[in-house]
């Protein structure tokens, strides 16, 4: 990952930041350190997830997110085994609709 960096704002549960800070006080790190760690440890996760993996895949076939998008949540080879599926689909679809 580059070192390029985004700020960001948001909206949380104080409840939440509260145990939040507490662990980074444990870990004797900042607040900023323990949300990226969560939130990368929750979008690996996420990448490995049968349902969530199918969700991000129809976002891909819809056009809703880009190649790249898809290949930032999925890795590159599972986004290139998506899009040759997508490639299928459509060829398919046109091969479906000339045959009417």
């Amino acid at each position: 990952m580059g070192s390029d960096k985004k700020r960001v704002q948001f909206r949380a549960p104080n409840r939440l930041i509260d145990r939040a800070d507490a662990l980074a006080a444990v870990l004797d790190e900042d607040r900023t350190d323990v949300l990226v760690t969560a939130l990368r440890e929750y979008l690996q996760d996420a990448a490995h997830d049968d349902a969530i993996t199918q969700e991000i895949a129809a976002a891909y076939y819809d056009d809703e997110i880009s190649f790249e998008q898809l290949k930032a949540l999925v890795g590159a080879e599972g986004a290139a085994n998506f899009r040759v599926l997508k490639q299928q689909l459509d060829e398919g679809y046109v091969d479906d609709v000339a045959d009417l």
